[in-house]
């Protein structure tokens, strides 16, 4: 197979084009790759066959050309060489395109007899501070060494793709480490396991896996420390080589390392190539933590972008919310019919509008019914509309939910309680998007996005024959299953203050927010009736409160009553408040002899909400006893 060229990142990554013919890449139209880029020339640079070799020139642009993070003039290029145009990271493949997901490195358990082996710790590295730079002696090599420091800082620095540095840095050190070979290794974040690897042979090529010892490896990690020495050599050969091998270390944690591989003893590595690769690891750390960053902020910026952009009415900012408010991103331009799942006060008809909001017939109507409301006579006259005297009190030719919802979006809510008759007139309609008015004989055609609701399983339904199985396949393109409340209990503090100030402000009341006894009595309970049911329980604390507070007097009994602690000391905790105030009332009312404004003047409190208090904590009957005495 010809030479190909990948693209690692920039504007058309993920492309690859072929090296058969030259190559030119630049900004204007009329290049082989067009780069819409402003750091890129309109005739950037070309790629060309001499004498059997692809040779890359740049063409005096103004940015420049960099080979595994060397800025070039010209350059013959081999296999696996990166090459960094503007934004955009080519790589260049001379045989079958290498899946960088594939196994680059192999794990061997030969090699593990240490010839000469030296530990080294993180304070024995190369330092870049002034003092030790101003200590090393003058020659070539420390020059050296100190520019491939500064190119390699440049390279990591531009780089923003986790994926492709590993292999830009095998690169640019190859450039100054006598290594044969190389791979590198990144751990699963919080375990040991190895999630991404990069190997790389400089002999056999890049497509040839790189074999390491799993004993050194595993010292390396476990232990977090550098080490040189020499091996026996991998499977198959017999020279010994000499290796070295320093771990990526972020926040006293390991999450990779490097490994190089000599050629052979005769060209074993120094200390100064030890601790110039530790140097190289510090900056790579930053390099991946800062690509790491990059992208965590990149996703986390689209996250938001695409929320603030979503209109809906619901609250909650969970994860399980976060999942809903991303389906309906990703469903609302379409036109797919969406089946939504859910029980009894989830919300689903709160979904079916937001989706409706966010596609292309936002400016049409929607148009929402329920199915169970009716019977099966009226609910296909609402349906499907009736023509004049096609039945006793059908005075007049009357329009359909369908029909007024052209163009628009109609919601069926509950669904599943339709009768067998209309799931099959209802099947036509979704099938060939026409209906025939009760009484009538005309097909009449429409233009609408269904959108249906159920809390049954209609899957199940269908396969025992209670609900059309044909109609539910046609219902079901796109489904989502909405949580229940119980399931996101993170969102119920913003849903109570959100319930209580809109009611508070319907009741002209001046509530300042929920106690904390309330709050957790809030989060304790397991809400069967959903947020439907939390929306009527702080409607009820608005309506009957006297405090500026939500108190837990003010909920239904039935939630302290089913609260569930996390563990025992919640509850104790409830408990003995509720004791201790009922104590209290009691000493007030010994006090006042039974009366209950003097003893709500000995509280503090108001008489009605003293009353009130009475009532929930069945103190009725112990005044009683007081007065008859």
């Amino acid at each position: 197979m010809a030479a190909r060229l990948l693209v690692v990142s920039g504007p058309l990554r993920k492309s690859e084009f072929p090296l058969d013919v030259a190559v030119a890449i630049g900004r204007d139209a009329d290049n082989t790759i067009r780069l819409e880029d402003p750091a890129v020339s309109p005739h950037h640079c070309t790629i060309t066959l001499r004498d059997g070799h692809l040779v890359l020139c740049d063409l005096d642009s103004y940015s420049g050309i960099f080979v595994n993070g060397i800025p070039v003039k010209q350059r013959v290029l081999n296999s696996g060489d990166e090459i960094a145009v503007g934004l955009s990271l080519f790589r260049l493949q001379a045989a079958e395109p290498r899946n960088s997901a594939g196994r680059t490195v192999e794990m061997h358990e030969l090699g593990m007899l240490p010839v000469k082996t030296l530990e080294f710790r993180a304070p024995e590295f190369l330092s870049l501070d002034p003092q030790s730079l101003a200590a090393l002696p003058p020659s070539a090599r420390t020059a050296r060494n100190l520019s491939a420091l500064v190119q390699i800082c440049r390279a990591i620095g531009s780089l923003r793709d986790e994926e492709s540095l590993p292999w830009i840095l095998l690169g640019l050190i190859f450039d100054v480490i006598p290594a044969q070979r190389g791979a590198i290794l990144l751990l699963e974040p919080g375990s040991n396991e190895i999630h991404a690897q990069v190997g790389w042979d400089r002999v056999a090529g890049p497509e040839n896996p790189v074999q390491v010892s799993r004993g050194i490896v595993t010292r390396v990690i476990e232990e977090g420390v550098s080490l040189t020495g020499g091996t026996s050599g991998a499977a198959g050969e017999s020279a010994p080589h000499t290796f070295l091998c320093v771990p990526m270390t972020s926040e006293k944690k390991t999450f990779g390392l490097i490994y190089l591989e000599s050629g052979s003893t005769a060209t074993s590595f120094t200390e100064d190539d030890f601790q110039l690769l530790s140097a190289i690891v510090g900056l790579a750390v930053m390099g991946i933590e800062n690509a790491r960053q990059f992208e965590r902020l990149g996703s986390e910026n689209q996250r938001l972008r695409a929320e603030s952009s979503l209109t809906h009415d619901m609250v909650g900012r969970g994860t399980r919310m976060r999942e809903v408010y991303q389906f309906i991103e990703r469903v609302a331009p379409t036109d797919s019919t969406v089946l939504i799942h859910g029980e009894s006060g989830t919300g689903k008809e709160l979904v079916a509008a937001a989706i409706h909001k966010n596609s292309l017939r936002k400016n049409q109507p929607f148009v929402a019914l329920n199915c169970a409301a009716l019977t099966e006579t009226l609910l296909e006259s609402e349906l499907f509309g009736h023509e004049k005297g096609a039945f006793t009190s059908a005075v007049s030719q009357k329009k359909g939910f369908l029909e007024v919802a052209e163009g628009g979006t109609i919601f069926l809510d509950e669904i599943g309680e339709l009768s067998v008759l209309l799931q099959a007139k209802l099947l036509r309609v979704l099938q060939e998007r026409e209906l025939v008015r009760v009484g009538g004989t005309r097909p009449i055609k429409i233009n609408v996005r269904f959108l249906a609701a159920t809390n049954r399983d209609l899957q199940k339904c269908a396969s025992e024959g209670g609900f059309r199985a044909d109609l539910f396949h046609r219902l079901n393109v796109i489904s989502i299953s909405l949580p229940s409340l119980r399931e996101h209990p993170e969102d119920i503090p913003a849903l109570a203050e959100h319930f209580t100030a809109r009611h508070a402000k319907n009741c002209n009341r001046s509530v300042h927010g929920i106690s904390e006894e309330a709050l957790a009595c809030l989060t304790g309970y397991d809400w069967p009736g959903n947020v439907r049911e939390l929306e009527n329980a702080l409607e009820r604390a608005v309506v009957i409160g006297s405090s500026d507070k939500i108190l837990v007097e003010d909920l239904p009994e039935t939630l302290s009553d089913g609260a569930k602690a996390v563990d025992s000391a919640p509850a104790k905790y409830h408990h003995a408040v509720r004791n201790l105030k009922k104590q209290l009332i009691i000493g007030a009312l010994d006090q006042s002899a039974g009366n209950i404004t003097e003893a709500a003047k000995l509280l503090g409190v108001h008489a009605n909400y003293l009353h009130r208090l009475m009532r929930n904590f069945d103190l009725r009957p112990l005044l009683k006893r007081q007065t008859s005495a």
